[in-house]
């Protein structure tokens, strides 16, 4: 099979555990390009996170895209031009910050790349760290967030976030729900999620399901590993989740996205 795009999960995936690219996942990524094979990042990250990254690859120079927010947005890097966005509606907002008022975990979302949260919590300082985004408390979340945004983030203790995902499936059925770290609970419109803008941009760009691998290691990625045509965990992914691909390699920190490129793309 001649593989057409490579789509990389980034945290976890992509980058190593101190949000480095290594050398060598660096240099197939340009090898895999140089080979006409389109890269793109598929994070659950703010796109505005992303951009350092993408460029560093050189993703902007191939004409490749972004998937952003778990598949709120698709981008192109060169020019920042949106090709797609879903966002919650403001009243989805608040339903879900009263949500996690009675079930008692802290929330963020993102407006004018900040993060907004009511809280202070030291999983929202991960996510300041992960993103770089400054945040902004503020006295009344709802009172705040008075348009649409394209995700909130629940955050607790991973044991009782665990047990929170389950409840919010069934509580809110007209959202998309998923893990992207054992605290992060994901919340984004129906039918978001990373599979769907993988489709959607792969459609755009005339390539088949069955030439796409995808790469990734969490619980939101698991959309996009069950849709590629190959889909591949690195070693570190979620226990409970090691059977659901077709393809297990290294770790994030021992160059398991290269491993992928060298066996199945430059070779």
């Amino acid at each position: 099979m001649q593989y057409k795009m490579l789509v990389l999960d980034m945290d976890d995936t992509l980058l190593t555990d101190d949000h480095r690219i290594s050398d060598l996942n660096k240099k197939v990524l340009l090898e895999a390009q140089a080979k006409g094979v389109y890269v793109v990042l598929a994070s659950g990250r703010p796109t505005s996170a992303m951009t350092a990254y993408a460029k560093e690859l050189e993703l902007d120079l191939n004409d490749s895209y972004m998937i952003s927010f778990n598949g709120a947005v698709i981008s192109r890097v060169k020019d920042d031009l949106v090709f797609f966005e879903q966002k919650l509606t403001v009243e989805q907002i608040h339903e879900l910050y009263d949500y996690s008022v009675k079930m008692k975990t802290h929330i963020i979302t993102y407006l004018d790349d900040e993060i907004i949260s009511e809280t202070d919590s030291e999983y929202i300082e991960v996510e300041k760290e992960i993103t770089g985004m400054a945040h902004h408390k503020v006295a009344s979340f709802k009172d705040y967030v008075d348009r649409p945004a394209v995700k909130c983030i629940l955050l607790e203790n991973p044991a009782y976030l665990k047990t929170v995902e389950k409840d919010l499936a069934e509580t809110m059925p007209d959202l998309s729900v998923s893990m992207s770290k054992p605290f992060f609970l994901e919340a984004a419109q129906q039918g978001i999620d990373k599979a769907n803008s993988l489709k959607l941009l792969a459609e755009k760009l005339g390539i088949h399901q069955n030439e796409i691998i995808a790469v990734g290691n969490a619980g939101n990625d698991l959309t996009m590993i069950e849709y590629a045509g190959l889909g591949v965990w690195v070693d570190n992914v979620n226990p409970e989740l090691r059977d659901k691909a077709d393809l297990i390699v290294a770790s994030n920190n021992n160059d398991g996205v290269a491993e992928v490129v060298q066996k199945y793309i430059l070779n």
